[in-house]
């Protein structure tokens, strides 16, 4: 009994995870499994998230910039960027992984429907970002 029980435990974790090459031969175009339409998700949001933290380091740099008297100096404006920007990820993370799950109804979907909702507002986020970095 106890040889099978490491057996077990390995051909279940074996099963659950996709193989190491499912990734490089993955075709996001073509996909249509659940389980490559969610890797294929996870790709767009890590996509959406570099973008994300360069457009933050840059918009860090700029205000390091900033030259106005206290209180709306450097310093100040930059502590408040960070706190804006600690409150937006727990606003998206809450959105899309605490409610997104009930509208999605907890089927095979609800996986891609939360890696979708914090992609969007990713994307819309480094939006907002950017509109600082390329102000005057």
């Amino acid at each position: 009994m106890r040889t099978l029980l490491p057996a077990a435990v390995l051909t279940a974790i074996a099963l659950a995870s996709p193989p190491a090459y499912a990734q490089d031969k993955l075709d996001c175009k073509t996909a249509f499994t659940t389980v490559d339409l969610n890797a294929c998700a996870e790709i767009e949001l890590e996509t959406a998230d570099a973008a994300l933290n360069a457009a933050y380091k840059q918009a860090l740099a700029k205000i390091k910039k900033h030259d106005h008297e206290k209180p709306y100096d450097a310093k100040a404006y930059e502590t408040a960027f960070r706190a804006a920007q600690r409150a937006w990820i727990a606003y998206r993370d809450a959105d899309c992984k605490g409610v997104v799950p009930f509208i999605a109804g907890g089927g095979t979907a609800t996986t891609g429907e939360i890696l979708g909702c914090l992609t969007d507002k990713t994307k819309a986020r480094t939006a907002e970002i950017m509109t600082l970095v390329e102000a005057p």
